[in-house]
Protein backbone atom coordinates (compact mmCIF):
# COMPACT_ATOMS: atom_id res chain seq x y z
CA UNK A 1 0.00 0.00 0.00
CA UNK A 2 1.04 3.34 -0.57
CA UNK A 3 1.13 6.78 1.11
CA UNK A 4 -0.10 10.20 -0.33
CA UNK A 5 -1.06 13.92 0.36
CA UNK A 6 -2.60 16.24 -1.26
CA UNK A 7 -2.61 20.40 -0.59
CA UNK A 8 -4.94 23.42 -1.77
CA UNK A 9 -4.14 27.04 -0.04
CA UNK A 10 -1.96 29.38 0.49
CA UNK A 11 1.28 28.67 -1.46
CA UNK A 12 3.33 26.56 0.63
CA UNK A 13 6.74 25.15 0.32
CA UNK A 14 6.02 21.53 -0.91
CA UNK A 15 8.56 20.67 1.85
CA UNK A 16 6.31 21.86 4.86
CA UNK A 17 3.82 18.75 3.97
CA UNK A 18 6.08 15.97 2.76
CA UNK A 19 9.54 16.48 4.64
CA UNK A 20 8.96 18.95 7.93
CA UNK A 21 6.11 17.54 9.91
CA UNK A 22 6.95 14.88 12.44
CA UNK A 23 4.80 12.33 10.72
CA UNK A 24 5.21 13.79 7.18
CA UNK A 25 5.39 12.27 4.29
CA UNK A 26 8.97 11.68 4.23
CA UNK A 27 8.25 9.57 7.46
CA UNK A 28 5.47 7.76 6.30
CA UNK A 29 7.74 6.34 3.23
CA UNK A 30 9.52 4.49 6.11
CA UNK A 31 7.10 3.98 9.56
CA UNK A 32 3.77 3.66 8.24
CA UNK A 33 1.26 3.17 10.41
CA UNK A 34 -1.72 1.98 8.55
CA UNK A 35 -0.13 0.21 5.95
CA UNK A 36 -0.03 -2.98 5.20
CA UNK A 37 3.93 -2.41 5.47
CA UNK A 38 5.34 0.48 6.98
CA UNK A 39 8.01 0.39 4.41
CA UNK A 40 7.12 2.48 0.83
CA UNK A 41 10.30 2.39 -0.99
CA UNK A 42 9.11 1.75 -5.09
CA UNK A 43 9.53 5.46 -5.72
CA UNK A 44 7.54 8.68 -5.15
CA UNK A 45 6.86 11.85 -7.04
CA UNK A 46 4.72 14.82 -6.22
CA UNK A 47 2.56 17.24 -9.27
CA UNK A 48 1.89 21.15 -8.75
CA UNK A 49 0.34 24.00 -9.83
CA UNK A 50 0.78 27.38 -9.98
CA UNK A 51 -2.02 29.48 -11.55
CA UNK A 52 -2.06 28.49 -15.21
CA UNK A 53 0.85 27.18 -14.72
CA UNK A 54 0.82 23.12 -14.59
CA UNK A 55 0.88 20.04 -13.27
CA UNK A 56 4.55 20.13 -12.85
CA UNK A 57 5.65 16.93 -11.90
CA UNK A 58 8.84 14.97 -11.03
CA UNK A 59 9.24 11.40 -10.37
CA UNK A 60 11.87 8.84 -9.68
CA UNK A 61 12.33 4.95 -8.42
CA UNK A 62 14.47 5.58 -5.91
CA UNK A 63 12.82 5.45 -1.92
CA UNK A 64 11.86 8.87 -1.07
CA UNK A 65 14.64 8.98 1.78
CA UNK A 66 17.27 7.99 -0.82
CA UNK A 67 17.12 10.86 -3.50
CA UNK A 68 19.30 13.54 -2.71
CA UNK A 69 16.87 16.04 -5.14
CA UNK A 70 13.96 15.32 -2.64
CA UNK A 71 14.94 17.89 0.26
CA UNK A 72 16.09 20.85 -2.12
CA UNK A 73 13.07 20.59 -4.94
CA UNK A 74 10.56 20.73 -1.78
CA UNK A 75 12.37 23.26 -0.25
CA UNK A 76 12.50 25.83 -3.34
CA UNK A 77 9.16 24.69 -4.84
CA UNK A 78 6.64 27.00 -3.60
CA UNK A 79 2.66 26.58 -4.90
CA UNK A 80 -0.45 26.84 -3.57
CA UNK A 81 -1.87 23.48 -4.83
CA UNK A 82 0.52 19.85 -4.86
CA UNK A 83 0.03 16.04 -4.77
CA UNK A 84 2.85 14.12 -3.17
CA UNK A 85 3.26 10.31 -3.12
CA UNK A 86 5.16 7.45 -1.96
CA UNK A 87 4.65 3.86 -3.37
CA UNK A 88 4.70 0.53 -2.85
CA UNK A 89 4.16 -1.99 -5.67
CA UNK A 90 1.15 -3.88 -5.65
CA UNK A 91 1.04 -3.76 -9.30
CA UNK A 92 3.33 -2.57 -12.30
CA UNK A 93 7.62 -2.71 -11.91
CA UNK A 94 9.42 0.21 -10.34
CA UNK A 95 10.09 2.11 -13.18
CA UNK A 96 9.69 6.23 -13.13
CA UNK A 97 6.64 5.50 -15.69
CA UNK A 98 4.98 3.36 -12.92
CA UNK A 99 5.68 6.07 -10.25
CA UNK A 100 2.99 8.35 -9.26
CA UNK A 101 1.17 11.07 -9.51
CA UNK A 102 0.54 10.29 -13.40
CA UNK A 103 -0.85 13.56 -15.27
CA UNK A 104 -2.81 13.87 -18.44
CA UNK A 105 -3.80 17.63 -19.65
CA UNK A 106 -4.63 19.58 -16.75
CA UNK A 107 -5.29 16.63 -14.69
CA UNK A 108 -2.88 14.95 -12.00
CA UNK A 109 -3.98 11.82 -9.95
CA UNK A 110 -2.33 8.71 -7.67
CA UNK A 111 -4.10 5.98 -5.97
CA UNK A 112 -3.57 3.84 -2.92
CA UNK A 113 -5.38 0.65 -2.83
CA UNK A 114 -5.34 -2.74 -5.10
CA UNK A 115 -7.36 -4.22 -7.80
CA UNK A 116 -7.80 -7.75 -7.60
CA UNK A 117 -6.94 -9.91 -10.56
CA UNK A 118 -5.64 -7.24 -12.81
CA UNK A 119 -3.61 -9.46 -14.77
CA UNK A 120 -6.72 -11.42 -15.92
CA UNK A 121 -9.12 -8.28 -16.19
CA UNK A 122 -6.48 -5.86 -17.68
CA UNK A 123 -6.97 -6.10 -21.22
CA UNK A 124 -10.84 -6.00 -21.17
CA UNK A 125 -10.66 -2.68 -19.14
CA UNK A 126 -7.91 -1.54 -21.47
CA UNK A 127 -10.38 -2.01 -24.28
CA UNK A 128 -12.78 0.65 -22.57
CA UNK A 129 -10.25 2.99 -23.73
CA UNK A 130 -10.90 5.39 -26.23
CA UNK A 131 -7.89 5.62 -28.81
CA UNK A 132 -6.38 9.01 -27.52
CA UNK A 133 -6.04 7.39 -23.59
CA UNK A 134 -4.97 4.35 -24.81
CA UNK A 135 -2.29 5.71 -26.83
CA UNK A 136 -1.71 7.94 -23.52
CA UNK A 137 -0.74 5.03 -21.41
CA UNK A 138 3.11 5.22 -20.42
CA UNK A 139 3.54 2.49 -17.59
CA UNK A 140 1.55 -0.71 -16.47
CA UNK A 141 -0.14 0.06 -13.42
CA UNK A 142 -3.50 -0.51 -12.41
CA UNK A 143 -3.30 2.77 -11.16
CA UNK A 144 -2.48 4.70 -14.41
CA UNK A 145 -5.55 2.53 -15.96
CA UNK A 146 -7.84 3.29 -13.26
CA UNK A 147 -7.20 7.32 -13.90
CA UNK A 148 -7.57 6.86 -17.54
CA UNK A 149 -10.85 5.47 -17.21
CA UNK A 150 -11.51 7.89 -15.19
CA UNK A 151 -11.20 10.52 -17.54
CA UNK A 152 -12.81 8.44 -20.34
CA UNK A 153 -15.88 8.39 -18.19
CA UNK A 154 -16.08 11.84 -17.47
CA UNK A 155 -13.94 13.23 -14.79
CA UNK A 156 -13.78 16.58 -16.78
CA UNK A 157 -17.05 16.69 -16.04
CA UNK A 158 -19.01 14.90 -13.53
CA UNK A 159 -16.02 13.87 -11.22
CA UNK A 160 -18.50 12.07 -8.67
CA UNK A 161 -20.11 10.11 -11.43
CA UNK A 162 -16.87 9.03 -13.05
CA UNK A 163 -15.82 8.17 -9.54
CA UNK A 164 -18.59 5.83 -9.24
CA UNK A 165 -18.87 4.36 -12.95
CA UNK A 166 -15.49 3.31 -13.07
CA UNK A 167 -15.94 1.18 -9.37
CA UNK A 168 -18.90 -0.26 -10.43
CA UNK A 169 -16.75 -1.17 -13.92
CA UNK A 170 -13.70 -2.72 -11.53
CA UNK A 171 -16.18 -4.70 -9.41
CA UNK A 172 -17.71 -5.77 -12.65
CA UNK A 173 -14.91 -7.03 -14.26
CA UNK A 174 -13.38 -8.38 -10.33
CA UNK A 175 -13.10 -12.29 -11.57
CA UNK A 176 -13.73 -13.57 -8.37
CA UNK A 177 -16.23 -10.97 -6.85
CA UNK A 178 -16.09 -8.66 -3.89
CA UNK A 179 -15.15 -11.53 -1.07
CA UNK A 180 -12.81 -10.17 1.37
CA UNK A 181 -9.84 -11.91 0.24
CA UNK A 182 -9.68 -10.29 -3.20
CA UNK A 183 -11.31 -7.26 -2.47
CA UNK A 184 -11.24 -3.80 -4.69
CA UNK A 185 -10.06 -1.19 -2.13
CA UNK A 186 -9.34 2.20 -3.40
CA UNK A 187 -8.23 5.94 -2.28
CA UNK A 188 -7.86 8.04 -5.33
CA UNK A 189 -6.89 11.90 -4.77
CA UNK A 190 -6.64 13.84 -7.85
CA UNK A 191 -6.38 17.53 -9.18
CA UNK A 192 -7.49 19.52 -12.31
CA UNK A 193 -5.24 22.73 -11.15
CA UNK A 194 -8.22 24.45 -9.27
CA UNK A 195 -9.98 21.92 -7.38
CA UNK A 196 -9.00 18.14 -5.50
CA UNK A 197 -11.23 15.68 -5.70
CA UNK A 198 -10.95 12.87 -3.13
CA UNK A 199 -12.67 9.63 -2.84
CA UNK A 200 -12.68 6.00 -0.84
CA UNK A 201 -14.14 2.81 -1.46
CA UNK A 202 -13.92 -0.70 -0.61
CA UNK A 203 -15.86 -3.38 -2.00
CA UNK A 204 -15.44 -4.93 2.01
CA UNK A 205 -15.89 -2.40 3.68
CA UNK A 206 -12.46 -1.97 4.21
CA UNK A 207 -10.94 0.94 2.12
CA UNK A 208 -7.39 2.62 2.62
CA UNK A 209 -7.07 5.33 5.29
CA UNK A 210 -7.32 9.04 3.94
CA UNK A 211 -7.43 12.16 6.37
CA UNK A 212 -8.32 15.57 6.22
CA UNK A 213 -6.95 18.68 8.26
CA UNK A 214 -7.14 22.22 8.04
CA UNK A 215 -3.86 23.88 8.15
CA UNK A 216 -2.60 26.51 10.20
CA UNK A 217 -2.33 28.45 7.17
CA UNK A 218 -5.92 28.27 6.18
CA UNK A 219 -4.92 25.82 3.63
CA UNK A 220 -6.52 22.29 3.43
CA UNK A 221 -4.74 19.33 3.32
CA UNK A 222 -5.58 15.39 2.46
CA UNK A 223 -2.83 12.65 4.09
CA UNK A 224 -2.73 8.89 3.87
CA UNK A 225 -2.09 9.57 7.63
CA UNK A 226 -2.19 12.45 10.06
CA UNK A 227 0.91 14.43 9.81
CA UNK A 228 1.44 15.37 13.59
CA UNK A 229 0.11 14.53 17.03
CA UNK A 230 -2.90 16.98 17.01
CA UNK A 231 -4.76 13.91 15.99
CA UNK A 232 -7.73 15.81 17.10
CA UNK A 233 -7.39 18.14 14.25
CA UNK A 234 -7.81 15.35 11.81
CA UNK A 235 -11.00 13.79 10.84
CA UNK A 236 -11.18 10.70 8.33
CA UNK A 237 -12.76 10.77 4.53
CA UNK A 238 -15.90 8.79 4.62
CA UNK A 239 -15.70 5.65 2.08
CA UNK A 240 -18.04 6.36 -0.56
CA UNK A 241 -18.17 10.13 -0.51
CA UNK A 242 -16.15 12.39 -3.47
CA UNK A 243 -14.40 15.05 -1.34
CA UNK A 244 -14.28 18.18 -3.73
CA UNK A 245 -11.72 20.83 -2.19
CA UNK A 246 -11.33 24.42 -3.28
CA UNK A 247 -11.15 27.82 -2.55
CA UNK A 248 -14.68 27.84 -1.23
CA UNK A 249 -13.89 25.18 1.34
CA UNK A 250 -14.65 21.54 1.11
CA UNK A 251 -17.54 19.93 -0.46
CA UNK A 252 -19.06 15.95 0.20
CA UNK A 253 -21.12 14.06 -2.47
CA UNK A 254 -21.82 10.59 -1.74
CA UNK A 255 -22.02 8.18 -4.48
CA UNK A 256 -23.98 4.74 -4.38
CA UNK A 257 -22.61 1.55 -6.03
CA UNK A 258 -24.83 -1.46 -6.74
CA UNK A 259 -24.11 -4.61 -6.21
CA UNK A 260 -25.12 -5.54 -9.98
CA UNK A 261 -23.39 -6.58 -12.71
CA UNK A 262 -22.73 -3.53 -15.13
CA UNK A 263 -24.19 -4.09 -19.20
CA UNK A 264 -22.25 -4.06 -22.02
CA UNK A 265 -24.43 -1.42 -23.23
CA UNK A 266 -23.12 0.22 -19.93
CA UNK A 267 -19.53 -0.58 -20.13
CA UNK A 268 -19.11 0.89 -23.67
CA UNK A 269 -17.17 4.06 -23.91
Amino acid sequence: MCRLAAYLGPALAISRIVVDPSHSLLEQSQHANEAKIAVQGDGFGFAWYDGDQGPGQYRDILPAWSDGNLLSLCSMIRAPLFLAHVRASTSGETSRVNCHPFVHGKWSFMHNGQVPDIAEIRRPLEALLPDDLYAARRGSTDSELIFLLMLAKGLDEDPVEAARVVVEILQTFSVYGSGAKNAVRLTCVMSNGSEIFAFRHASDGRAPSLYRQTSQDSGIILASEPLDDTLGDWAPVPQNVVLKVSDNGVNATPFEVTDEQMTDAELVI
